[in-house]
């Protein structure tokens, strides 16, 4: 019997046409022949430098924070659980710009926290930390709401029984809740990487575009669409080769937690 109906073959495969004819395009394009030599160039490599360390640096940043969010989340209740879980999602939904105008507000020069901060010498605004923070900012919910999850679907019954046997809490965080929940947590984690890498509009708002301190792959792939197409679509490859790569093994990692 089968489990869906004939015609949902149809949207299905105008989905999948829609998502893959834009980027088989974009194959055709790329100057196979020269892409060493692009990617090897000044700009490609401070862009691909950059890129590099403040993703790993803001995925480092997810974790410690992101992680001890989701089991708060997954393990409390109550109202606030609710406006705390929203307001964690809310940056998902954000347009990147204002993301980035709420960032630079609050850290910029003249911004809540930035104000002070620049009395003491201390510039956030258009500096790498500030492409740090804004990577962390729209990465964030990605980890959390994906360890959320699978902690809620957990249960705690291991947990409760690791607890009655004397267990201290953070010895069952380490030994029993965050083991149970390592796929989920690898597969955020990557997905928290690949938004971070994928950062534009954020960044450019709140960090601006100097080489080799805030342009980073997208930023670069920007300037670069109209004044010089061939680097441009030899960093987009970089980009797609680096997304396919990572929504793969995080999808693996999903499908083995969920079966394993």
């Amino acid at each position: 019997m089968n489990r869906f109906p004939r015609w949902a073959w149809l949207p299905f495969t105008g989905g999948l046409a829609l998502l893959a004819v834009p980027l088989l395009g974009m194959l055709t394009r790329v100057p196979w022949g020269r892409l060493p030599g692009l990617l090897a160039s000044d700009r490609s490599l401070d862009a691909l430098r950059l890129s590099l360390v403040t993703c790993l640096i803001s995925t480092g940043i997810v974790l410690v924070l992101g992680v001890p969010m989701a089991l708060v989340l997954a393990r409390s209740h109550g109202a606030w659980t609710s406006a705390a879980r929203t307001l964690v999602t809310v940056p998902m939904v954000l347009p990147p710009v204002v993301a980035g105008l709420a960032l630079l507000v609050t850290f910029g020069r003249r911004g809540l926290i930035g104000a002070p901060l620049s009395a003491l010498g201390i510039e956030i605004g258009f500096t790498t930390i500030a492409v740090i923070l804004a990577q962390s900012f729209v990465s964030l919910p990605f980890l959390v709401v994906s360890l959320e999850g699978a902690l809620r679907a957990s249960g705690g019954a291991y947990e409760e029984v690791a607890g009655n046997l004397g267990a201290s809490p953070s010895r069952v965080f380490w030994r029993v809740t965050l083991p149970m929940a390592g796929p989920a947590l690898a597969s955020g984690t990557a997905l928290a990487f690949a938004r971070s890498l994928g950062e534009f509009g954020a960044t450019l708002t709140f960090a601006g575009s100097l080489q080799g301190t805030t342009r980073t792959l997208p930023l670069e792939i920007y300037l670069l669409r109209e004044s010089d197409s061939e680097l441009a679509l030899a960093l987009s490859l970089v980009l797609v080769v680096v997304a396919v790569v990572i929504v793969g093994v995080a999808t693996r990692l999903r499908a083995w937690g969920e079966h394993g």
